[in-house]
């Protein structure tokens, strides 16, 4: 049976520079970490990306290792003033499974009546 948990967490309890952490864990569990942001719909949307992202990855074979290796790589060689997702670049393992998820979490945000510039920028605040 599928289980999943979804919790918010300080920014600073993340593994690395990241809004949302999705694993699934040796009990099958599927667990969502997102950093608290103070709106749930901010939250709920990064979860649901996190979790459709990693879902995929998992039936594409995609490991969650190098996931989180690219993730951090990333982030140790960003740019300044750089305020892309890893996955996004053209590299990352998960790209295309990331831009789904993307796509998904854009719709669910329009139809929340999330303003998605507002959004974005609460995200890359942390």
């Amino acid at each position: 049976m599928l289980k999943v948990t979804m919790d918010t967490v300080p920014h600073t309890s993340q593994p690395y520079d990241t809004v949302g952490e999705c694993k699934f864990l040796p009990d099958g569990l599927l667990k969502i970490d997102v950093s608290e942001m103070g709106n749930e719909d901010y939250e709920l949307l990064v979860a649901i990306h996190e979790a459709i992202e990693l879902w995929l990855c998992r039936k594409r074979g995609i490991s969650y290792e190098s996931i989180c290796a690219f993730d951090i790589e990333f982030e140790k060689k960003r740019p300044d003033g750089d305020t892309s997702e890893p996955g996004d670049h053209p590299d990352a393992p998960y790209r295309k499974e990331h831009f789904f998820a993307t796509s998904i979490e854009r719709l669910i945000a329009a139809e929340m009546g999330v303003d998605w510039e507002e959004y974005d920028k609460k995200v890359n605040s942390l």
